[in-house]
């Protein structure tokens, strides 16, 4: 494996393609389109969201090079022939990219905090920034504290863009208001159905990894409960999650919004139900690992429906 290559499957570049996608559709397909509603302009200039955008993908990416670091041992059992630490990339290095990575991320939110005058802005990526090296340091093998962690920095990725937009409320009028509500009920939805989505993988993704990580003392929902349990677990959640997302097309249903209704019952509701059918079939990690990939696919479904509120 050549060394760029190394260097782009540590830093998980599709995981980065998602969040890239993630922060641009959703201030494209809904934020600008709520604001102009309003008569207002955006707080995030084009410039500003690319820089926003940059931030998280290099901070996204250092906590991915450190947590290999860290999970060097682990993985050496789950996936042996994925290893990139020591065999592709020093330690030395991958300290290095992840101090140059971090570091240019939180710097970028102090400038992005500067020019919009959000001061929050430069404390939130400084918060993920640490938050991440936490994880990977510890978070990550304590019981559910490191699922609902990386559920909720995958959901602040919406949320982030909903609060910058939906702050210019402190200067509209109350009829202005109304219309920027959009923001924040799409932004909250969307942000709901990150998070549960994302949970539900961290779960899946630690039925998986279960032989390497008992064997290093994690304590992981699995290890502690037990896998049927945990798949318990995560059915629970993936029934919330179908059964909202059914309540959402039987409301679209009013609107005579039938191609978003197709959509959502075919790309997303439908591979959320397979998944829950396969759940309890499920016992290899390979099986298991079949099952992260869909949860993934549903993810990007997910991101793209933003598109219908676009158009």
């Amino acid at each position: 494996m050549k060394l760029t290559a190394a260097f782009l499957k540590i830093i998980r570049w599709p995981n980065l393609v998602f969040i890239a996608l993630t922060q641009v559709m959703f201030f494209y397909c809904i934020a600008v389109p709520a604001l102009h509603a309003a008569g207002l302009k955006p707080i995030l200039s084009n410039g500003m969201l690319a820089l926003l955008t940059f931030s998280s993908l290099l901070g996204a990416a250092g906590g991915n090079i450190i947590n290999d670091y860290f999970d060097l041992n682990i993985d050496k059992i789950n996936k042996p022939e994925k290893v990139i630490v020591e065999k592709y990339i020093s330690r030395r290095w991958i300290i290095f990219w992840h101090l140059l990575l971090s570091v240019a991320s939180i710097i970028i939110g102090i400038y992005i905090s500067y020019k919009t005058r959000i001061l929050w802005i430069a404390f939130a990526n400084l918060s993920c920034v640490v938050l991440l090296f936490l994880y990977s340091v510890s978070l990550k093998k304590k019981f559910l504290v490191g699922n609902i962690l990386v559920s909720a920095l995958s959901a602040w990725l919406i949320m982030v863009v909903s609060l910058i937009e939906f702050s210019v409320f402190i200067h509209v009028s109350s009829t202005d208001f109304f219309a920027l509500r959009k923001i924040m009920r799409l932004g909250i939805l969307y942000t709901c159905f990150a998070f549960v989505i994302s949970l539900v993988r961290e779960v899946v993704k630690d039925m998986e990894d279960m032989e390497g990580d008992r064997r290093y003392g994690c304590t992981t929902m699995p290890i502690v409960w037990g896998v049927n349990a945990a798949k318990v677990f995560v059915a629970v959640w993936l029934i919330v999650l179908i059964a909202a997302l059914v309540i959402l097309q039987l409301y679209a249903v009013t609107f005579g919004w039938w191609i978003s209704i197709f959509y959502s019952v075919i790309l997303i509701i439908a591979p959320l139900v397979y998944i829950f059918r396969q759940l309890f079939a499920a016992y290899s990690p390979q099986q298991f690992h079949s099952l992260s990939s869909v949860i993934k696919l549903v993810m990007f479904t997910g991101i793209v429906s933003m598109l219908f509120f676009y158009f």
